[in-house]
């Protein structure tokens, strides 16, 4: 039996309608993988997808759980493979994707990370644009996330080595990760090429989440860059913002008294 190169982790949670798209494209991929699906205890059709799978899966579980962070790293703690990465279960890979990450990591032994581009799809209309992608470098790092999520390949030995995924995040977990490689191993390489797609979708957390998002990430930032640039300030929504120099003003009173 051919040893697997790749370990995916694949967290769901009532994404039945999703789920089965991701899976296939998984396991259309020309090289050898093991899949570990962490179902969250979904209500909806995702138990009978999984089943559908469940011969070409390496393990599966369904029940609640500790939310998506804790699912990928129990996922990933279960393979063997080099190579790990995780794909949510409303985004899906492109045709040869995993080869061309895998081919690039290879070459860079250098690089902890290998990261693609990546389409962004709207549900509703089908439109597509791509997802804000650059070549990494720390300063644009810190203005944004310049790494999509699904389009991107780690060292298991990386992983291992920054402990996976951060437990207590919830929205920024992936940003979180691609700072904590960097700062602990050195930069991630940029493939130039799209792999992979994003879907947008009427239940995406960062969708419906905004406020949590950007006090994660911005409390991301804070922690590896040090500072926060004031774009952050200016985009994120102004509730975030209120309560931001809210608490930034008490602070100050406090320590003035």
């Amino acid at each position: 039996m051919t040893e697997p190169l790749v370990t995916i982790a694949v967290p769901s949670f009532n994404q039945g309608r999703f789920l089965d798209d991701a899976l296939a494209s998984i396991f259309q991929q020309d090289i050898p993988l093991e899949v570990f699906v962490l179902d969250g205890g979904s209500s909806d059709n995702s138990l009978d997808v999984i089943r559908k799978w469940a011969h070409r899966l390496a393990g599966w579980r369904s029940h609640a759980d500790a939310g998506q962070a804790a699912a990928i790293n129990e996922g990933i703690a279960q393979g063997r493979a080099p190579y790990v990465c995780w794909l949510n279960s409303d985004d899906w890979f492109l045709s040869g994707g995993l080869a061309k990450l895998v081919s690039e990591l290879e070459k860079s032994p250098e690089a902890p990370a290998v990261y693609g581009r990546c389409w962004d799809v709207i549900e509703k209309s089908g439109k597509r644009k791509p997802v804000w992608v650059e070549p990494f470098n720390e300063d644009r790092l810190a203005f944004r996330c310049i790494i999509s999520q699904p389009a991107t390949l780690i060292r298991r030995s990386a992983w291992e080595a920054v402990d996976g995924l951060d437990e207590t995040l919830h929205m920024a977990m992936d940003y979180d990760l691609w700072w904590h490689l960097f700062k602990s191993l050195g930069a991630l390489h940029f493939v130039d090429d799209f792999v992979a797609v994003n879907r947008e979708h009427v239940d995406t957390k960062t969708r419906n989440q905004r406020h949590r998002h950007y006090r994660e990430a911005m409390a991301v930032v804070r922690k590896y860059h040090g500072s926060v640039p004031l774009k952050w300030w200016l985009a994120q929504p102004y509730s975030v913002w209120f309560r931001s120099i809210a608490g930034y003003l008490q602070q100050n009173r406090r320590q003035g008294g």
